[in-house]
């Protein structure tokens, strides 16, 4: 990861991106990764030792595609962006819990958090890679992989929109409590990233703060070949 990249992700607009994440339930940061990057972390795809296991969607009825976890220790990108997201993240969760009413969870460094999910068996690296060929999808769900996990993940799109696939637009429903859930077409342009809750996110009500509940997926990809990045700050069981 060059030094540019590691001046970027502190030069980020933090307040603007809390507040995005407090009022709409997510953010996206502008192409944080440049075209040179994403091919690099694309490259990786074939190289089957980088990987720990690899899902085929439709087996499991995820949806159609295949995904790849990292193996530890993770490319070096993906591990700077992994500790480089981490301490601003940490701090807004601990914002969310004091508004649930909760104390601060969360500690300043990815490698103490990294710590608690090993004191309850969660060992197994979960940042991965995902290819969707037209016609594939993501259907909604949670990456839930223990009793610990981060309320916030990452996901950078890697290939061009409109120019190497169409479709495939990122996808949020937010379950409110008796209330029919509400949904979020997002579309993100190479290099760019969005930060988006793994589980619940507050909402202030007329008697506080309650929890919503978040599930994510992928629509269609209707020509080409899409490839994205998932940083996933827990580790799985």
């Amino acid at each position: 990861m060059s030094n540019d990249l590691v001046k970027r992700i502190t030069a980020l607009d933090w307040i603007s991106l809390q507040r995005m994440l407090d009022d709409r339930g997510y953010a996206i940061v502008p192409a944080l990764l440049d075209n040179s990057q994403c091919q690099e972390i694309i490259g990786t795809y074939e190289e089957e030792a980088r990987f720990r296991t690899t899902i085929q969607m439709a087996r499991y009825r995820f949806g159609i595609g295949e995904y790849k976890y990292y193996q530890a220790p993770l490319p070096q990108l993906l591990e700077q962006l992994r500790s480089g997201f981490y301490p601003e993240l940490a701090k807004m969760a601990n914002r969310w819990l004091e508004q649930l009413g909760r104390d601060p969870a969360y500690p300043a460094s990815l490698a103490q958090f990294l710590e608690q999910c090993r004191e309850n068996g969660q060992s197994r690296s979960t940042p991965l890679i995902l290819k969707y060929e037209a016609g594939g999808y993501n259907c909604l769900h949670q990456d839930l992989y223990g009793e610990v996990f981060f309320p916030f993940q990452v996901v950078f799109v890697l290939n061009q929109r409109e120019m190497d696939y169409a479709g495939g637009e990122f996808l949020l429903v937010e379950q409110r409590p008796r209330a029919q859930s509400r949904g979020h077409a997002i579309s993100l342009d190479q290099g760019a990233a969005l930060i988006f809750p793994t589980n619940y996110r507050p909402v202030l009500g007329s008697r506080g703060y309650y929890k919503t509940a978040i599930r994510h997926g992928v629509s269609t990809i209707t020509s080409g070949t899409r490839y994205s990045l998932g940083i996933i700050f827990h580790d799985a069981k």
